[in-house]
C-alpha cells in the first residue's frame, strides 16, 4: 500500500468557522499531505459546508468528512451529499460515517432508535447500496417504503470511512467499510486496532491490503520544543478525565496522574493542572521538534503503520505546524517506506 499521510483540521486551534478550516485544508494541500479531514459534530461547526469550500478551494487533495452520523442525517442524505461532493471536486471526496454522540443528542432531545454499531452498520450498508445506484431493499432501511428504482448514481466511487474507537465499531469498519478512522491514544495503540480490524476483515472474507488503516494521532510540533511540548500538555488536561480508565492501563499508564490532573481541572487550576502533566502522559500524542516528530512517527512505520493522520493540537500555530510537517517532516518519512 502506498503511504499516505493526512491532517485533521478543525475549529479547535487557530482561526475558528468555515474559513478557517478552508485555510488550514489549503495549507494542507500545499504542505503536501494526501488527505484532509474536517469534523461535522452535531450542533458543532458546520462541517459539511466546510466540506464543500473544500473542494471548491483546493485542486490535488483528498478530502473527507470525519465524521458524518446517521442519526442527525438520513443515510438517504449522506449519500446524497457525497455524490455531490464528489461531483463537485471531481472525485476526490472521502466519506467518514460515525455514530456521532449521545451526549450531543441528548441536548437536543434526541435518543437513536440504536446503539452506536448497529445504527453505524445499518448507515454503511445503506449508503454503499445506494452509492452504487441500488435501492436498499435488503437492509432495515427497506421498512421506510423505499422504491425499488434505483435513487442515486455516483459517478466517482466513494470510499466509506468508519471513524470509531472500540472493538464493536472497529468490527463494523473491518466488516463493512473501506478504511478506518481510530484515534490512537497513545500512538502505539494501533497495533491493538490492527488486530481487531484484521480479525473483522477475515471474517468478510478480507484482507487489510484492501483497507485504509488511519492511525489518528494527536501531533504537536514546533522548533520550540518546549512549546510543543506545553500545547501537548494543555490538550492532554483538558481530556484527562475523558479517557477510559481501562485503555489508560491497557497501554501502561498511571491512571492515577490523569485523575490528578483533571482534578486540578475541576477546581479550575488549569495551569497547575497542565504542569502536572508528566512525560509519561505526554507518550499519549506526538511531540516535540522535527527530528523527535520524525522518530516518533518511524517507530510507527516499524510497526507496520501505512497512514498516519496527525490532529490537534499541532502546535503553536497551526498553519506553520502543517507547512513544517511538509516540509520536513513527510520527506523523512516516506523515504522510510522506501528504504
Amino acid at each position: 500500500m502506498t503511504p499516505i499521510f493526512s491532517a485533521r483540521v478543525g475549529g479547535q486551534t487557530g482561526a475558528p468557522g468555515v474559513l478557517g478550516v478552508v485555510e488550514k485544508a489549503i495549507a494542507a494541500e500545499e504542505a503536501g499531505f494526501d488527505q484532509v479531514w474536517t469534523g461535522n459534530d452535531f450542533l458543532g461547526e458546520p462541517g459539511i459546508v466546510s466540506l464543500a469550500a473544500i473542494a471548491m478551494r483546493t485542486t490535488r487533495i483528498k478530502f473527507g468528512s470525519g465524521v458524518l452520523d446517521p442519526v442527525s442525517l438520513h443515510p438517504g442524505q449522506i449519500a446524497q451529499i457525497a455524490t455531490g461532493l464528489q461531483e463537485l471536486s471531481g472525485g476526490r471526496f472521502l466519506l467518514g460515517i460515525g455514530a456521532g454522540s449521545d451526549v450531543y443528542f441528548a441536548r437536543a432531545g434526541i435518543t437513536p432508535a440504536l446503539k452506536a454499531a448497529p445504527r453505524t452498520r445499518q448507515a454503511v450498508v445503506t449508503i454503499r447500496e445506494l452509492l452504487a445506484g441500488r435501492s436498499p431493499l435488503g437492509t432495515p432501511y427497506a421498512a421506510e417504503g423505499w422504491s425499488e428504482q434505483a435513487v442515486l448514481r455516483d459517478a466517482h466511487p466513494t470510499p466509506i470511512y468508519v471513524g470509531g474507537l472500540g472493538p464493536r465499531m472497529l468490527a463494523v469498519a473491518g466488516g463493512f467499510a473501506d478504511g478506518a478512522l481510530s484515534l490512537c491514544l497513545p500512538p502505539r495503540h494501533v497495533r491493538a486496532v490492527t488486530r481487531q480490524i484484521a480479525e473483522a476483515n477475515a471474517a468478510a472474507g478480507r484482507t487489510m491490503a484492501d483497507f485504509d488503516l488511519a492511525a489518528c494521532v494527536w501531533a504537536s510540533i514546533s522548533d520550540d520544543r518546549a512549546a510543543a511540548r506545553r500545547i501537548l500538555a494543555a490538550h492532554i488536561a483538558e481530556y484527562s478525565g475523558s479517557l477510559a480508565p481501562a485503555a489508560l492501563r491497557a497501554n501502561g499508564l498511571d491512571v492515577a496522574e490523569f485523575e490528578h490532573t483533571q482534578s486540578l481541572m475541576n477546581q479550575g487550576r488549569v495551569a497547575d493542572a497542565i504542569d502536572s502533566v508528566t512525560d509519561a502522559m505526554l507518550g499519549l500524542g506526538i511531540v516535540g521538534g522535527v527530528d523527535d516528530v520524525i522518530e516518533q512517527c518511524g517507530q510507527l512505520i516499524d510497526s507496520g503503520v501505512r497512514h498516519i493522520s496527525f490532529g490537534p493540537p499541532m502546535g503553536t500555530d497551526p498553519i506553520g505546524a502543517l507547512r513544517l510537517i511538509g516540509e520536513k517532516v513527510l520527506p523523512a518519512i516516506r523515504a522510510q517506506f522506501t528504504a
